[in-house]
């Protein structure tokens, strides 16, 4: 599978380009639309729509981001993602007018801009349909040998989403000489055939190397030959990173992480992230004082006082600081440091606290944190001192995480569901490892736009 970036598959990156220039084109278009051929003179000064059509491409693409247009888990049928591109739409539509009264240099008339919508909405569905109904054609997938039929290969034949077996044909599993075979029968390719001609016959593209004892038995001369012919070679650990977005603990090593190409935290990296935080909560706090005091105003005629709630969390280098939240739940001085999983209709949470919790106005007095230095925007989920002192001595590599700072929101809070359970806490792991090791300031942007659809439809809150 093509891949620009480690997490945005090919097939997404020329999507988005293919709708950008749409957008952009949709621009240009719209006025032969309104005025046709011979009224349309301004049309022969195209430049003079380049500064317009490049907002509203940009515009739109925010847009579809933050309804999750992009994400490579959507799962949505045709009609949803119908439904997505209406309302990204709106919302371009609304943002753009504001845009053109602001700045009315850029503003198009109104019924040429209604055209551009509608251009630009046609087109962009008419990619999307050929990418929903063709983008995981069998002719567009790799064709893909696992080599080995033991424990780790059980790993590759153990994916259930349909997004973490996307981009690729499993073609079977290959039998080593010496190991023992875990697998069905029927998943197994027994033959007394070298590996190349196996290659050849099957039409390979990439083979997975998941036999669970390579001292014993690894074909070195084979796999070279069939690299030597263009086929491409990969580790079990780095396919399933790739598939799933995830680093599965199962899979990995002090070795590995060492001479991995990630897990850099260069000191541009860093400085950037910071001022990046500090410009985006300065400006937040701008914006959303207003509904960060109604939500105080509410939560004080509820319950009264304390409006904030401030808890005791692990940051960076395993240092505490007390993080900030609007308080959701019922007050209660108690003596008890047992931590407790938050559950699915806690009898804690207040009706205020229902409604903060589903659209995340809780979370905002964290931009207060992130200002101080204690969190980022982007990064793992800060937990409790008890929690970090439990989950530190059951799962492997979970200090690791507190060797960047704590985030507001992050890779793994929106990939998987609220956690409640020492696997939960696993699988989030998993995936915070992920961000660490691919960290970008693309990959924070991409994570705080599909934040804002996690806002937009209330996931992942309990």
């Amino acid at each position: 599978m093509i891949r620009f970036f480690h997490f945005i598959p090919g097939t997404y990156f020329l999507l988005g380009l293919l709708e950008a220039v749409s957008v952009q084109f949709s621009v240009f278009v719209a006025p032969v639309f309104r005025y046709g051929l011979q009224g349309a003179n301004r049309f022969d000064h195209a430049w003079v729509y380049l500064p317009t059509a490049t907002v509203f491409a940009f515009v739109m693409y925010l847009s579809m981001t933050a309804m999750g247009m992009y994400w490579r888990g959507l799962r949505e049928d045709y009609w949803g993602i119908v439904f997505r591109l209406a309302a990204s739409s709106l919302v371009a539509v609304t943002i753009m007018s504001i845009i053109f009264y602001s700045i009315p240099s850029l503003a198009l008339e109104r019924r040429v801009f209604g055209y551009a919508v509608i251009i630009s909405f046609t087109l962009i569905l008419l990619f999307r349909s050929l990418h929903y109904f063709f983008s995981d054609h069998e002719a567009l997938r790799q064709r893909v040998l696992v080599l080995g039929t033991g424990k780790k290969a059980g790993e590759i034949d153990r994916l259930r989403r349909k997004s973490d077996k996307a981009g690729f044909t499993l073609v079977g599993f290959v039998h080593v000489s010496g190991q023992r075979d875990l697998l069905p029968m029927e998943k197994i390719l027994y033959s007394d055939k070298p590996l190349v001609e196996l290659v050849r016959e099957h039409e390979v593209d990439e083979i997975i190397v998941a036999i669970d004892d390579r001292r014993k038995s690894f074909p070195v001369d084979e796999m070279l030959e069939c690299k030597m012919m263009g086929v491409y070679v990969v580790d079990l650990s780095d396919f399933l990173e790739r598939q799933t977005r995830r680093i599965k603990l199962e899979t990995l090593h002090p070795s590995s992480m060492i001479f991995s190409e990630g897990y850099s935290q260069a000191v541009l990296k860093k400085y950037s992230k910071r001022l990046f935080d500090i410009g985006v909560s300065i400006l937040m706090l701008i914006l959303v004082w207003p509904l960060m005091l109604l939500t105080a105003l509410a939560i004080l005629l509820e319950t009264g006082m304390p409006v904030l709630y401030r808890q005791q969390r692990v940051g960076k280098g395993g240092r505490l600081f007390n993080v900030l939240k609007f308080r959701s739940m019922y007050y209660k001085k108690t003596d008890s440091q047992e931590p407790n999983w938050t559950q699915v209709d806690d009898e804690r949470v207040t009706r205020v606290g229902r409604l903060i919790r589903r659209i995340h106005l809780d979370e905002l007095p964290q931009l207060i944190n992130v200002l101080r230095g204690e969190m980022s925007f982007v990064g793992p989920r800060p937990e409790t001192p008890q929690f970090v002192e439990k989950l530190s001595s059951q799962i492997p590599f979970y200090n690791l995480r507190h060797k960047v700072n704590p985030g507001i929101t992050g890779w793994a809070q929106i990939s998987y569901p609220y956690g409640s359970s020492l696997k939960d806490a696993v699988a989030k792991l998993e995936y915070d490892l992920y961000y660490m090791k691919q960290y970008s300031m693309l990959f924070d942007f991409m994570i705080m736009m599909q934040t804002a659809q996690a806002i937009i439809l209330g996931k992942g809150m309990r």
